[in-house]
């Protein structure tokens, strides 16, 4: 069996592919993240996936890698990550009362494949006082979630709606379809 590696560092990444109950090592991949002028924030979901994919697979040829990443849309601007508690505040304050896409691309890149899935997942967020907003950051810290919250935790009191055929995409990696992307790549989880 080819090595399994998640081009990734992130924690929810790696415990969402660790569900799958096959080794795999996780490798930085050490990929500008920033956007292109104009690009839109499901190209750049779908570009940094496969970049992250092929920058791990260049240094561990023969493996299979994974490569993933997310971007909220909200109405065609990319929110990331905010980084810190001025700019989730920001950002939630911003997205209260209001739909939110997120964008989340996989990309496998093996020996003979390099393919790549993508996943959608609306979001409508409740509105938000100021007072809701300050407790949720202070319990959840999510400022290394694009969007400023965390749906796997306190993040769903901030929501009304998911609507997604992939549950495990607004995590950041979309399960169900990383699976077929596997299968695609001769690794087979329920074997």
């Amino acid at each position: 069996m080819p090595a399994l590696i998640l081009a990734s560092t992130s924690r929810y990444r790696q415990e969402l592919l660790s569900r799958l109950r096959l080794p795999f090592e996780a490798i930085a991949p050490d990929v500008d993240e920033t956007a292109l002028p104009g690009e839109t924030p499901a190209a750049l979901a779908e570009r940094l996936a496969l970049a992250k994919a092929r920058a791990v697979a260049a240094r561990h040829p023969g493996a299979v890698v994974i490569g993933s990443d997310q971007v909220a849309d909200l109405e065609g601007e990319a929110i990331g990550k905010p980084g810190t508690h001025a700019n989730a505040v920001a950002q939630l304050k911003r997205m209260s009362g209001r739909e939110v896409v997120f964008r989340t691309a996989v990309a496998v890149v093996a020996p003979g494949l390099a393919a790549i899935e993508r996943a959608e997942v609306r979001v409508r967020l409740r509105e938000l006082t100021d007072a809701a907003i300050e407790a949720y950051l202070r319990a959840d810290e999510p400022y290394d979630c694009a969007g400023s919250a965390k749906v796997e935790s306190l993040g769903l009191a901030l929501l009304e709606a998911v609507e997604s055929d992939d549950p495990t995409a607004l995590i950041g990696l979309p399960l169900i379809r990383t699976c077929a992307l596997l299968r695609r790549a001769g690794l087979e989880p329920l074997a």
